[in-house]
């Protein structure tokens, strides 16, 4: 499900963003994920149906968008971590400030931001909600590595970009993760 939100679009608040780069998290069996410890107020909406928009704080003040991706009572999303403001760049750069067009919508919080999506669009479906989201005619071809800023599970390669891409984000390992394992020689 990851690689297929690739190179699809989502739109908010007059901005449409073309997604470069998505993280997925695995719910119940993955301790990086909201929903590890099962349902609370908090993540409930994690749990389905799919098609629904799940937004939560980070560090008290980045709003990060997910789209929750598996059937009613099996908790699962995708972090959507980055992409390029393909409409609506003036709406985006106002939300964003003087940043490169490349920034505008790269890492979650500029993502966010860059759409004008808040928590208040948590629970609202892709299809007649705030945020629309439109698939991509095909997978793009991508690359895939380990997880941003989890200090458990961090080594899944679950975190899935477009190559090239000015919109992507920079790899930063969580200092609380254990150390990357040895590359092979």
């Amino acid at each position: 499900m990851a690689a297929d939100l690739l190179g699809s679009r989502v739109s908010s608040g007059g901005v449409v963003v073309e997604l470069t780069e998505v993280e997925a998290y695995a719910g119940r069996s993955d301790p990086a994920s909201h929903a590890a410890r099962g349902v609370t107020a908090r993540n409930q909406v994690m749990f389905g149906p799919p098609g629904r928009v799940y937004v939560y704080l980070s560090y008290g003040m980045h709003q990060c968008m997910n789209l929750v991706c598996e059937t009613a009572g099996t908790a699962a999303a995708v972090l959507l971590r980055g992409g390029r403001v393909v409409s609506g760049v003036t709406q985006a750069r106002r939300r964003r400030g003087p940043v490169s067009d490349a920034a505008l919508a790269r890492g979650p919080g500029n993502l966010a931001r860059a759409l004008g999506v808040t928590l208040d669009v948590t629970g609202t479906t892709v299809w007649d909600g705030p945020v629309h989201w439109l698939p991509a005619d095909e997978v793009r071809p991508h690359r895939r590595g380990p997880r941003v800023g989890v200090s458990t599970a961090a080594d899944n390669p679950w975190r899935l970009w477009v190559p090239g891409e000015a919109s992507v984000s920079t790899y930063r390992r969580h200092p609380k993760a254990p150390p990357a394992p040895a590359k092979a020689t």
